[in-house]
């Protein structure tokens, strides 16, 4: 497998460096697209699927652009809108959580944290879900794969919080580096679920 990639690049007269850029590059023009597509609220698992999809046709060398990416979009959106509205009606619970827990409500702060930790576990399992999507793929039989992968692959989970995690960090430090950083986490999840040792 790796001697095949060392030609088809030889073949091309693509430098290492030079491919590992363009993935780079693309990473960020992905996560560009995808808030793009964010901006609908309930349109996120279809924008992450979309994203997700177009970084795996890219690395395999399958070509792609944004014609496809907005194919993928209204084929995702189909059933990812209620997986979206489910999602931001998680999040509403666990901020109300928080703010019960500040409140010094009693058991507030196990409460909350519980909160906290299962929208992460939620994110996490939206994420995987949104990295394997294929068109006419069922979210509902999507998201309980995932949903069990996360537990399965601990180290994996991991991996993908990381994801994430950069883009938050993007958006305290600078906030319009959050929108190409989002790329990371659709690539984050992407590798997570190629690397991952299929029975």
């Amino acid at each position: 497998m790796a001697q095949a990639r060392v030609k088809a690049r030889s073949a091309r007269g693509e430098s290492v460096f030079g491919e590992r850029f363009a993935v780079f590059a693309e990473c960020l023009l992905t996560g560009v697209w995808t808030a793009v597509a964010c901006l609908g609220v309930v349109t996120c698992p279809a924008a992450l699927a979309a994203g997700a999809r177009h970084l795996r046709r890219r690395t395999s060398h399958g070509g792609g652009g944004l014609r496809e990416f907005a194919a993928d979009f209204r084929s995702a959106v189909r059933g990812g809108w209620a997986v979206g509205l489910a999602g931001w009606a998680a999040a509403a619970a666990v901020a109300v959580d928080v703010l019960a827990s500040r409140a010094g409500l009693p058991g507030g702060p196990f409460v909350g944290a519980v909160g906290v930790f299962a929208l992460i576990g939620l994110v996490v399992t939206l994420l995987r879900a949104a990295a394997v999507w294929t068109p006419g793929a069922r979210w509902r039989s999507l998201l309980a794969d995932a949903g069990r992968r996360t537990v399965r692959d601990p180290a994996g989970s991991f991996l993908i919080v990381c994801g994430p995690a950069v883009v938050a960090v993007s958006a305290w430090f600078l906030p319009p580096l959050a929108v190409p950083a989002l790329g990371a986490a659709v690539a984050a999840a992407v590798a997570v679920e190629v690397r991952r040792p299929h029975p």
